[in-house]
């Protein structure tokens, strides 16, 4: 008798854990509807621009040291020496994209105006509220699990760094106009809500993880055992299962050796690192949610999910600076090349580099997510990142300007051959903002689609300039 994918996730009283697709356990006619590679999309924020060629009045002409040296096909030499330089092992998957340019709206601040319409393409609810602005329309990420998530299933929404400060915290994911949408603060919470499924955990398996620290993997043992012992399964079945309850294993270690919030707020009277202001503790956390949203994406339980570092602008992370091993000045002085939350501080000597060292440590972080991608080989041989795209974006295009224009956009995975790959490209649209084409080019390589079926074109402020970005499309 053939298994329902609900039965083969099922788990002990009521647990369910998320498995990746089995083909040997599905009937040969669902195999092509479920076959564990419908594409999804991973979306990673930085904040505060990057440490790309311009010239500022505090530090004058800045090098270029972000974006590769020439466009077109991507070189080991091209990238060198530049925070992309970084993400090298994953070039052939890699499409980056410059000119991509946000509209100016009349937010009240750029870092509101960049964080707000990052992934919603809409301006304002309020006109000049700065942080206590609200975004008009819904986010993509939101649509994406809205119109496509099996029972639209919310899309996951993550968030490392200190709470409150500059919007509020979390201020990416929009569920609609002036309705934004809270995060997972703590990976465990997070972990728990990816496995617990959509009726959650019995208060017996809560107890369990919690209490008794036993693996999600231990609770399901027997179930586990039949199911490895099934004929059905393939090789590639078995290795697919081996891979993901390792990953399983592997993500519920890294989580137990951090303390819980309770404990460690009462033995140290300081906060757990994913509510920290260092940004080597800051990373960690965005790490592990980058872990549980790949295995979400790995077993077709959620098709989209936002990983939000700091708050709007960043302003409480310090990160380290690699060279002396100290905790640089917090990240918005760094960007702003003084020490202030405007240009009334004392300029910080070589905070051009200090930002590009930031630069690379987010080039870092997104390595780790592209690393877990191809770690997971699907059932028609390919790994999870051709499936999907991973994005990492920012909310301006440099510091202290605050542009508009530039942000950048470094992609990976071609969602199925949606995209194209191992480029260094130019949007179209010259001085025009063109962030919505960029947005409806990454809905409808997911899946979105317009009233009419076509490719979604419409998505954002309907003032905008409708289409794509043709030339990110293979």
């Amino acid at each position: 008798m053939k298994l329902s994918r609900r039965t083969v996730l099922k788990g002990l009283g009521g647990t369910m854990l998320s498995l990746p697709f089995l083909e040997g356990l599905m009937p040969r006619t669902a195999l092509a509807a479920d076959s564990g590679a419908l594409p999804f999309a991973i979306f990673f924020r930085q904040a505060n621009g990057v440490a790309s060629a311009q010239t500022t009045s505090e530090i004058g002409a800045e090098p270029e040291r972000f974006w590769p040296r020439t466009l077109g096909a991507l070189t080991a030499e091209s990238i060198a020496g530049r925070a992309v330089g970084v993400l090298n092992d994953h070039r052939a998957h890699l499409l980056l994209v410059r000119n991509v340019n946000m509209k100016d709206y009349n937010y009240g601040d750029g870092h509101a105006r960049g964080a707000l319409q990052g992934l919603t393409a809409r301006g304002p609810v309020v006109e000049g509220a700065g942080g206590d602005s609200e975004s008009g329309g819904e986010s993509i990420d939101h649509r994406i699990g809205r119109e496509l998530n099996p029972q639209q299933r919310d899309s996951l929404v993550f968030y490392a760094g200190r709470r409150g400060g500059w919007l509020g915290g979390p201020c990416l994911s929009y569920r609609s106009s002036n309705v934004r949408r809270a995060a997972l603060h703590d990976p465990w919470n997070a972990y728990q809500t990816m496995i617990g499924g959509p009726g959650g955990l019995t208060p017996e398996a809560r107890e369990q993880l919690l209490v008794r620290q036993r693996s999600v993997n231990d609770l399901v043992k027997a179930q586990l055992q039949s199911l490895q012992q099934r004929p059905e399964l393939s090789a590639s079945d078995h290795e697919r299962l081996d891979l993901h309850l390792s990953n399983v294993r592997d993500l519920e270690v890294a989580l137990s050796c951090r303390m819980r919030a309770d404990q460690e707020l009462i033995l140290q009277q300081q906060s757990p690192g994913y509510d920290s202001t260092d940004g080597t503790e800051v990373l960690a956390t965005a790490r592990l949610h980058m872990d549980i949203a790949v295995m979400a994406m790995a077993c077709g339980t959620n098709r989209a999910a936002v990983i939000q570092v700091g708050n709007g602008n960043d302003g409480d992370t310090r990160y380290r600076n690699p060279d002396t091993g100290q905790l640089m000045e917090n990240f918005h002085y760094v960007s702003h090349r003084r020490s202030s939350h405007d240009s009334s501080g004392g300029i910080i000597t070589g905070s051009d580099l200090l930002h590009h060292h930031v630069d690379v440590q987010f080039a870092s972080t997104f390595k780790h997510l592209l690393d877990r991608l191809v770690a997971y080989q699907m059932p028609d041989g390919k790994r999870l990142i051709e499936h999907g795209v991973a994005v990492w974006y920012n909310d301006l295009g440099n510091g202290p300007a605050h542009s508009a224009r530039s942000v950048p956009f470094v992609l990976a995975g071609s969602c199925n051959g949606f995209l194209k790959q191992g480029l260094y490209v130019e949007a179209s649209g010259g001085g025009n903002p063109n962030h919505n084409r960029m947005l409806n080019t990454l809905g409808t390589a997911v899946g979105l689609r317009n009233a009419a079926g076509g490719n979604l074109d419409d998505f954002g402020d309907p003032s905008l300039t409708k289409g794509v970005l043709s030339e990110l499309i293979a």
